[in-house]
């Protein structure tokens, strides 16, 4: 089923790099906005595309990761709902610097460039807008690499975890269900390896603090999947 305007005008209220956005303006952009969808482990874009079109996660997920000549991938980020990738495209239409995929079924709204630009063009307030909450989230993004470049494996990959987890109750209040219902915690889909990559360590490390995580009591695992018990002893971890 297509989602309406209005719904579409819901979701893009809720991401931040539209957070400064009046409701007219973000009808503006609702009514240039198309419905994507992508299967399970389809390429929405890949490293070195024209950079032409910027996507928000209306459901599923999706990962940006960056392969190596020798076909190893590291997982830069994830995306769930409401979250936002390909952004830089409503500025210029340099070649993307990463490959985005579907982790899961994944439904997009996709908006272009073009259709950005003019609208700036049009409305000057929404350029500056948009730079001001752009700006915020690059400023963020610095700060969060600042404390990581002084943090312990044991740290980052608390730190993860604990932005897996906030991600997935996001989700759970949009869709308005329990995120703890069947299991007891909150599901986190990452695997080992894709946490160790979001945390920039090793896997053999990530995984020795997981199964310390495991014996306090903070989380259980499974196979591809790890649920999280107690969300906020993670933050005993994280300094």
């Amino acid at each position: 089923m297509l989602a309406s305007t209005q719904d579409t005008v819901e979701l893009l209220a809720g991401v931040p790099a539209f957070e400064e956005l009046e409701p007219a303006d973000l009808a503006r952009v609702a009514a240039v906005a198309v419905p994507r969808g992508f299967a399970r482990g389809e390429r929405v874009f890949r490293e070195g595309d024209d950079s032409d079109t910027c996507y928000v996660v209306r459901t599923g997920h999706a990962r940006a990761i960056r392969e190596h000549s020798d076909g190893r991938q590291l997982t830069l980020a994830t995306f769930g709902p409401g979250d936002i990738f390909g952004e830089l495209a409503m500025f210029d239409d340099e070649r993307r610097s990463a490959t985005v995929e579907a982790i899961d079924a994944l439904q997009a709204i996709a908006v272009l460039g073009s259709d950005m630009r003019r609208l700036m063009g049009e409305h000057p307030d929404i350029a500056v807008k948009l730079v001001i909450a752009l700006g915020r989230r690059l400023r963020a993004a610095n700060e969060r690499l600042a404390r990581q470049s002084f943090q312990t494996v044991q740290s980052r990959v608390a730190g993860v975890l604990g932005q897996l987890v906030e991600q997935s109750l996001r989700e759970a209040q949009s869709r308005s269900q329990d995120p703890t219902a069947d299991e007891g915690g909150v599901l986190v889909t990452a695997t080992q390896a894709e946490l160790a990559q979001l945390a920039g360590s090793s896997r053999e490390s990530a995984s020795r603090f997981l199964a310390v995580l495991e014996r306090a009591g903070v989380i259980s695992q499974g196979r591809g999947r790890l649920v999280v018990h107690d969300p906020d002893a993670l933050e005993g971890y994280v300094y």
